[in-house]
């Protein structure tokens, strides 16, 4: 028998040469030919959470009639999945209190699916009153655990043993309602703030036991998650697991990513994980309008943040993959989100605008200084708001490239 340890160093032989042939693909060693905006990307589904996962950690006192105008307007940006909230007891979440009263109040937009989470049977009955529109989905049986035990403690109230201990119900339940695929998942995938960080093999020990309790019944694996709550992903570690989980599991085609950025790594992780995805492959993303978010479990509150799906969008428009969302709305939404939240959120380009790609968004070249945020709106809202600001320049700028 091959020992763990073992199978870890093969495998790490194994993902240095997918890490070279990835760095190949992405132009890295030869350019030569190779144009970077032709590569092809896995297919990307996005889930948009600023109203569960963003909410969840602001105001409690946030009114139905602002969470609504903000549901309305994101209805209108091309966004195809929202999840408008979750089904939990107002004791561990406050600020779901008034799901019920949102959920009788708003209008569905036609062609986005309207999804909420809900953690147990009960929360999934209160949710089941409003489907549609709602749209209750029927998930592949999954094995999943945190890898920090005492993350999950804090969050669920329940050790990684308590967490297992559940596994062998749920393949059972699998088996006998005949399940074809299956899935695994780790939670504080690549780190805690009360353990440190977990390596390779800390990760695969946990997958491999989900990933033998299937094959020992015979459904077939297809999709992995990885949550990182605390903010521990950093690229050299997102590129080291999923490659390592495309060696071990080749069958696995449909990867599911949930990354806070309370360190700022998300989208570059993001980006990472796509490199290491091929075309039949599927990437499951989420994230929240203006990076807001957080859990108050994990000790980093709202500085625990999401990738800002405006920012997210901006990368993958700017990567040539059509999300079909309309950035300008979305960018409208975050403006609507500050003035709920009575404060700035923490993308990026709702702030400096998108890269202006075509003539007629390039900005004048006598352009005034622009020196505060509100003056950098100008992207947007025009002269109006730099009317007054700094012009020292005595003849007017011009250059040969543009006429």
């Amino acid at each position: 028998m091959v020992s763990f340890d073992k199978g870890v160093e093969e495998s790490s032989e194994a993902i240095a040469l997918q890490r070279n042939e990835v760095h190949r693909r992405v132009g890295h060693i030869n350019l030569e030919k190779e144009n970077i905006l032709t590569l092809r990307y896995p297919k990307v589904e996005y889930t948009e959470q600023v109203m569960r996962e963003g909410f969840q950690i602001e105001d409690a006192a946030i009114s139905v009639d602002d969470k609504l105008r903000l549901l309305d307007a994101l209805g209108e940006t091309g966004l195809k999945c929202i999840e408008i909230g979750s089904f939990v007891s107002p004791r561990y979440a406050p600020q779901m209190a008034c799901m019920d009263e949102l959920m009788q109040k708003f209008k569905p937009k036609p062609g986005v699916k309207y999804i909420a989470l809900s953690m147990n049977e009960r929360g999934l009955e209160r949710a089941r009153k409003y489907s549609p529109p709602l749209t209750i989905e029927e998930e592949i049986p999954c094995l999943r655990c945190h890898v920090c035990d005492v993350f999950t403690r804090r969050n669920v109230n329940k050790s990684q043993e308590q967490q297992m201990a559940r596994w062998p119900a749920i393949v059972a339940q699998a088996k006998e309602n005949g399940a074809k695929e299956a899935s695994i998942g780790i939670g504080s995938a690549w780190g805690s703030n009360w353990l440190g960080p977990f390596t390779l093999q800390d990760q695969m020990l946990l997958l491999e036991q989900a990933h033998r309790m299937w094959d020992d019944v015979g459904i077939k694996v297809t999709q992995i998650r990885f949550f990182d709550p605390m903010s521990w992903d950093t690229p050299d570690r997102v590129e080291e697991t999923f490659l390592a989980v495309k060696e071990r599991w080749p069958d696995i085609n449909h990867f599911h990513l949930h990354l806070h950025n309370g360190r700022g790594m998300a989208l570059t992780d993001i980006f990472v994980a796509m490199r290491c995805l091929r075309p039949e492959d599927t990437l499951l993303l989420e994230g929240a309008l203006g990076g807001i978010g957080g859990c108050p479990y994990c000790g980093n509150g709202r500085a625990a943040e999401m990738a800002p799906t405006e920012d997210l969008m901006h990368m993958l428009q700017s990567m040539g993959m059509d999300m079909g969302v309309d950035l300008d709305k979305l960018i409208d939404c975050v403006w609507l989100l500050e003035s709920i939240l009575g404060r700035p959120s923490f993308g990026h380009v709702s702030k400096a605008g998108p890269r202006p790609m075509s003539k007629d968004r390039l900005y004048p070249m006598g352009l005034p200084f622009i020196e505060t945020f509100e003056q950098a709106k100008h992207f947007k809202l025009g002269p109006k708001v730099y009317e007054g600001c700094i012009h020292p320049w005595k003849e007017p700028i011009r250059s040969p490239r543009r006429p």
